[in-house]
């Protein structure tokens, strides 16, 4: 590290001297005339309609080249539908709206109704352009930061920079990030300061000020600062792997009603074929009409009687509310999970890292008589550096600051919903819940250990009330107590506290509005986690609770009360999220298992999000429910309205394809839905 301190820090390094990327993170969820004519489908649609008014305006002077220019727009408006119904014949032995929509257009032709044809074609087109639009912004809303990763980085060798790909990065490499670049890794900063803009993984708009000590996210852009960062990630566990893998997955996952609508159109498709046929074979005979009566109304019976606009139904709003979250910090791995969330009756969160930041403190350190306060801190976190927890790890920075000796200790293990034991010099500790002070015999404390009996019990029961007052004492004053013991003895107790988010309280007040009710699940003391209930003002608390015991109380939540969303960002809290209706992971501080289990992330952290994510859950299920009423009664009235009196097949193509083009708008007003 010698050659970063003779290195010039003060000063800033020209990005354009330094070859540095200058590209500021792309701004999603903006409507932006360029990338949609850059859509093939809909360059193609507004071609079809081009074609069709210049086939229009020549039939004036010459019938076949205006039918040659018809067949051109067919083509070029109704290419994609059709092959995408041929496909889907084909492949899957089915039939679809798309067919559905090429037949009648030809059907038109073969009587003479070339412009009619063609519209139908170049508003079909359209329409679908602009749904497989609203999926690619939808996508792109999502993934945009996927075209951010950086290739190679600049690793530090001995004393020289050298360009490595980010998959030869390992933790414990330092790297520069030199002035308008691209951070290629998850790392802390070793040296340097400067803001970094963080809105491609957090969707924060303002850059945050970074220096020595904090995290940097791959995939962020750095300012005008030059940073030295140690890698604490490989490439494949960076939160930019965990949110690609998350876009995958949305990309993947269809909504349940989604889902009903493909088979429901599959059947429906049979059954207007059928109709249409049955239409014209029975009309002449049974209705007296003309044969091109016959045909011509079974062509707009087919145009009009087609679910398209019921298909549309669905799709563009789900998308459109998963690209508005995306862009607030929000990502869903499915529709599906906007559309169970949109139930919501209950929200669960975890406490620790959840409600609040995550980040406790050593407080109050309390050594019993005889032993040495510093040494004890440093066998304390001598065993607590093999754990990850919280709080062991605040307990490891208390001894480092302090300049505790740390010992070399051996066989450590969790013990499940308690704490941490090790072997120092051939002798057992412990260190975990201070609920050991609570014990009778027969009780277990320990995990899944076997109870210690009232004669093993030693300090603890000659010095129990002293240590139970110095834990109440705490306790109520907001703080978690973990207990040091030395083989069966308490030899010393350890404070820490962990602040509630400052956005926790307006978070829960927020759900509280909309009706749903707020519990807490925590693994700490009773006394502890009313302290941090009453600042955040949830409804309902449980404590002293184990992995398991997270997990039947969300059951029981749902039994009770129905939907339940669960938040939490720990590897103990996974089962739970798995348990809950829908599961959200803390994005930056939760982990891996965590983040894999839940159906949606908070990339930011920000648990103020999640009601405006509730209400613009329900607002989707309004939307899909209007567009589903809207599409049934404009189908009904076109065909009763074509039966009853007859319907010019220009009409019916406008009504239905009109009809189509607006639950598709009505969908994508969620892109601009704020809170």
């Amino acid at each position: 590290m010698e050659w970063i301190q003779n290195q010039t820090t003060t000063g800033r390094i020209s990005t354009i001297e330094n070859g540095a990327d200058p590209r500021e993170p792309r701004q999603p969820g903006k409507w932006d005339l360029r990338s949609l004519l850059g859509n093939a489908e809909v360059v193609a649609a507004l071609g079809s309609g081009l074609l069709m008014l210049v086939a229009w305006l020549t039939s004036q002077w010459s019938e076949p080249v205006s039918i040659v220019m018809y067949v051109i727009s067919y083509a070029v408006g109704g290419w994609v539908k059709a092959k995408e119904g041929v496909e889907t014949l084909l492949k899957e032995r089915d039939l679809d709206v798309n067919l559905l929509m090429i037949a009648a257009a030809m059907g038109a032709a073969s009587i003479g109704y070339w412009n009619e044809g063609a519209m139908l074609i170049f508003i079909f087109a359209l329409s679908g352009a602009l749904e497989s639009y609203t999926m690619e912004r939808s996508r792109k809303d999502i993934s945009s930061l996927m075209e951010l990763q950086p290739e190679t980085a600049l690793r530090i060798e001995k004393g020289e920079m050298v360009p490595v790909s980010i998959n030869l990065l390992e933790i414990g490499d330092l790297i520069l990030v030199k002035p308008g670049e691209l951070i290629p890794a998850d790392g802390k900063i070793y040296r340097g300061s400067s803001t970094v803009n963080q809105a491609s993984i957090t969707g924060e708009s303002v850059p945050v000020d970074k220096s020595v000590g904090d995290e940097v996210f791959t995939g962020t852009l750095n300012g005008e600062g030059v940073l030295y960062i140690e890698v604490t990630q490989s490439a494949e566990s960076t939160l930019f792997a965990k949110i690609i893998r998350l876009v995958e997955e949305a990309e993947s996952e269809v909504p349940a009603s989604q889902r009903f609508i493909k088979r429901f159109e599959s059947i429906y498709a049979r059954v207007v074929v059928v109709a249409t046929l049955a239409l014209i074979v029975l009309a002449t005979p049974v209705l007296g009409w003309d044969w091109d009566t016959t045909f011509y109304k079974a062509m707009v019976f087919l145009v009009v009687a087609s679910p398209c606009a019921l298909v549309s139904s669905i799709m563009p709003a789900m998308l459109s509310a998963i690209s508005n979250r995306a862009r607030k910090g929000v990502l869903f791995k499915g529709g599906a999970h906007i559309e169970n969330m949109a139930r919501t009756s209950v929200v669960a969160f975890d406490k620790t890292g959840t409600l609040t930041l995550g980040a406790p403190v050593v407080t109050d350190f309390i050594a019993d008589e005889g032993w040495d306060r510093k040494e004890l801190l440093g066998i304390s976190a001598s065993i607590e550096r093999m754990s990850k927890h919280p709080l062991a790890m605040a307990i490891v920075d208390s001894a480092q600051k302090e300049g505790a000796l740390l010992v070399q200790a051996e066989n450590g293990q969790s013990i499940t919903g308690w704490g941490m034991q090790a072997e120092i010099e051939g002798i057992t500790w412990k260190i975990g819940k201070s609920d050991i002070l609570d014990l009778s015999a027969g009780t277990q404390p320990l995990g899944n250990e076997a109870p210690p009996q009232d004669e093993n019990l030693g300090v603890i029961r000659e010095n129990r009330q002293y240590w139970l007052s110095v834990r109440n004492k705490m306790e109520s004053e907001g703080k978690t107590v973990s207990v040091i013991l030395k083989g069966d003895h308490i030899v010393g107790m350890i404070a820490l506290q962990d602040a509630v988010r400052p956005q926790a309280a307006l978070a829960v007040r927020r759900l509280q509005q909309l009706g749903i009710k707020v519990a807490m699940l925590t693994g700490d003391r009773k006394a502890t986690a009313e302290v941090i209930a009453k600042q955040s003002g949830v409804d309902m608390v449980f404590s002293d609770l184990l992995p398991e015991d997270k997990v039947s109380h969300i059951k029981e939540l749902r039994a009770q009360y129905g939907h339940v969303v669960m938040v939490g960002d720990g590897v103990n809290d996974a089962p739970a999220l798995a348990t809950a209706t829908v599961g959200i992971g803390m994005g930056v501080s939760g982990s891996g298992t965590a983040l894999e289990v839940a159906d949606a992330v908070l990339m930011n952290d920000n648990i103020d999000e999640i009601a405006g994510t509730i209400k613009l859950a329900r607002r989707v299920q309004r939307i899909v429910k209007q567009n589903m009423i809207f599409a049934i009664a404009v189908i009904l009235t076109l065909i009763a309205a074509n039966f009853l009196q007859g319907v010019a097949l220009p009409l019916g193509v406008i009504g239905h394809e009109g009809s189509t083009i607006l639950v598709i708008l009505n969908g994508l007003r969620l892109l601009r839905s704020g809170r």
